[in-house]
């Protein structure tokens, strides 16, 4: 009887101590629906702020952008010098281990630094091939110099990630690209692409151990489905609310709703190539007029975005208060159009993705619309984001919708990419989809790059998005998006959205 008795109390309190692990496990674990998944697990071959989420998870940059506000913060540099305006001197943090057990050291700066100029692994062509020559002062100070002044060098060192150069130059190209070992606040422990990320904390992490222990992110693109996946409780948060659904959510008890407004904009590139009817200024004029925004904020977006008159956001050195919107008139827009030989309109082709920001199709079909009444007959060419990207990349579109805002908080670096001339060599304009060009404003731009006083370099980044806003048309401007996420409530979770819209979980707790 004593045996039996000894039994039965050993398994009960087995039973209770399972019950107090699920508890937990639960109580540290998180499950997300996101509306994008990872495309790799390389963190330099995809420069979108949907896949640089992912990695701050596994890896560090020499510096972070902390939540909420974004500010620029050491990582795994400790503090930077910039001793003149072509080096950059990093002074890294001893002590870090890779999730492999590496030690982090100088040469695997170097290695990552230098891998980013290769295209066969890296989207970052641009930063790598800004890069002179990097030395290793010693194991734990090396020294950056640019070929030329990037005054926002520092400001990008938040989304440039440190790899391990043993195991990365060891291990199939193919595993490097499924199977992430960085310094991060989570280790990968599996991933079924298209279905799920599932990361385990990493107990070591040299900024502490993250209070969630467990996350699981499911990538869920249809918004109706992560939407039913929050009401049911299979999943604790989920990004990008629906703005057709945001009136539900609210009124949902069970549910909270989180926005803050995003630094990314929408807007619409157009092409110059001589001899086209966008080569001419008063046909850009057209078309920006004729477009209607208020009406797309209001029945589009269903209120959840603001008018925008430039690409870049208010946080973004080279915003210009002044720049106004101009006034939707479709009859100037048709007066306009006559002036310049088109009386008659035109064929163009409107490229854009459809499955990458909020509306992003409906909004392609209403601009189509609003040009369709001045007489442009806009065809429209919407596709997945996995296809329209590298077309853009590939500088093969006339017309496209698309959204943007700059990590750096810099204007300059935003230009460089997406309005300067391209410039294969230089790495310049390797996102000018529309293959636009004007020397005038690459001379302005190319003499922003020595300016480091920030005064200066404000006014004179001020100037140049005038220039291009104004006097050039470079792009339409539509609006800021809104970014909107619901999360359950009861289950005490502290989640603040950052700026760039990433999830950076070890930024979560409960």
């Amino acid at each position: 009887m004593k045996k039996s008795y000894l039994v039965l109390a050993i398994s009960m309190c087995l039973a209770v101590l399972l019950v107090m692990q699920g508890q937990g496990l639960a109580a540290s674990s998180i499950v997300v629906a996101q509306d994008v998944g990872p495309r790799m697990m390389n963190p330099h071959g995809d420069d979108s702020d949907a896949g640089l989420q992912y990695m701050a998870n596994f890896f560090d940059g020499l510096l972070q952008r902390k939540g909420p506000e974004g500010t620029l913060a050491p990582a795994l540099a400790v503090r930077w010098e910039h001793p003149d305006l072509l080096t950059w001197r990093f002074y890294l943090r001893k002590g870090v281990k890779f999730h492999n057990g590496n030690p982090f050291t100088a040469e695997d700066v170097k290695f990552s630094f230098e891998r980013l100029s290769n295209p066969e692994v890296s989207e970052f062509i641009n930063t790598g091939k800004s890069i002179d020559s990097i030395k290793i002062i010693d194991d734990y100070t090396v020294e950056i110099k640019t070929k030329q002044p990037i005054p926002w060098f520092a400001n990008n060192m938040h989304q440039i990630f440190i790899m391990d150069k043993e195991s990365t130059e060891s291990r199939d190209p193919g595993d490097v690209m499924v199977h992430p070992i960085g310094t991060g606040a989570y280790k990968l422990e599996e991933w079924a692409k298209g279905s799920y990320v599932r990361m385990a904390a990493n107990e070591d992490y040299w900024e502490g151990a993250p209070p969630i222990k467990k996350v699981e992110v499911r990538p869920i693109k249809e918004a109706s489905t992560r939407f039913a996946a929050l009401i049911s409780g299979q999943v604790d948060i989920v990004t990008g609310v629906p703005v057709e659904l945001y009136d539900k959510v609210v009124a949902n008890k069970k549910l909270q709703v989180i926005s803050r407004p995003a630094r990314r904009s929408i807007f619409l590139a157009l092409g110059n190539k001589p001899g086209t009817p966008m080569a001419d200024i008063r046909v850009r004029k057209a078309m920006y007029m004729a477009i209607n925004e208020n009406e797309i904020i209001e029945k589009i977006m269903r209120g959840h975005a603001s008018p925008a008159a430039q690409v870049p956001d208010p946080p973004t050195i080279g915003y210009n208060a002044d720049i106004k919107r101009l006034p939707y008139n479709p009859e100037m827009a048709r007066k306009l159009l006559k002036e310049a030989g088109y009386a008659n309109g035109f064929d163009v082709t409107l490229s854009g993705p459809n499955d990458r920001y909020v509306q992003d199709e409906k909004i392609a079909e209403a601009v189509a619309k609003y040009l369709a009444k001045v007489g442009i007959r806009a065809k429209l060419d919407v596709k997945p984001k996995s296809i329209f990207f590298p077309e853009v990349a590939e500088g093969k579109l006339e017309f496209y919708l698309i959204g943007w805002f700059d990590g750096t908080f810099d204007m300059g670096r935003t230009y460089f990419k997406i309005a300067h001339s391209r410039d294969k060599e230089k790495g310049y304009g390797g996102l000018n989809g529309t293959n636009y060009s004007n020397a005038k404003l690459d001379k302005l731009l190319e003499s922003t790059a020595s300016i480091v006083d920030p005064a200066l370099r404000k006014k004179t980044l001020q100037e140049l998005n005038r220039m291009a806003m104004e006097d050039l048309i470079v792009w339409i401007p539509l609006h800021y998006q809104e970014d909107l996420y619901a999360m359950q409530k009861g289950k005490g979770i502290k989640f603040q959205p950052r700026p760039d819209r990433w999830m950076v979980y070890k930024e979560i707790s409960k």
